[in-house]
């Protein structure tokens, strides 16, 4: 059982850590700067880990319609940004501050991040999900 929580532990903060590279360095476009420079905190890598936390959820939800599950994982992924955020900027240790966005919530959540944190959700329950018996 631990043996799978930290094999998906890892899963989720490599892929978290990747996403949020390319992420970043797409920005680069709107800077008009084709170096596509990427970038991410070593604080990153243990809150995109815990997404792990997540499977039981995702083993429940695996019935409902995708626009459901998507936005579940969205809010989930809200509260975990939220909580992290919090924690590290009372020790000013957190990696971003969204204060210039009009959408932010206590500068560490962005609403208008939701269709990403939506699709990163369904990306990791694929991710976390068992393979469906008769699939190699």
């Amino acid at each position: 059982m631990m043996k799978l929580f930290l094999k998906n532990f890892f899963k989720c903060g490599l892929l978290g850590w990747c996403l949020e590279i390319v992420f970043t360095a797409l920005d680069s476009f709107r800077k008009r700067d084709m170096r596509l420079f990427g970038h991410t905190s070593l604080w990153m890598f243990p809150i995109y880990g815990s997404v792990s936390l997540l499977a039981p959820i995702f083993k429940a939800l695996k019935n409902l319609p995708l626009f459901l599950r998507g936005s579940i994982y969205a809010f989930c992924i809200f509260i975990g940004e939220y909580l992290s955020g919090r924690f590290l900027t009372c020790h000013k240790l957190c990696p971003w501050n969204y204060e210039r966005s009009r959408w932010h919530i206590g500068k560490v959540v962005r609403l208008d991040y939701f269709p990403n944190w939506f699709l990163a959700g369904l990306l990791f329950e694929q991710i976390l999900s068992p393979p469906k018996s008769g699939s190699r």
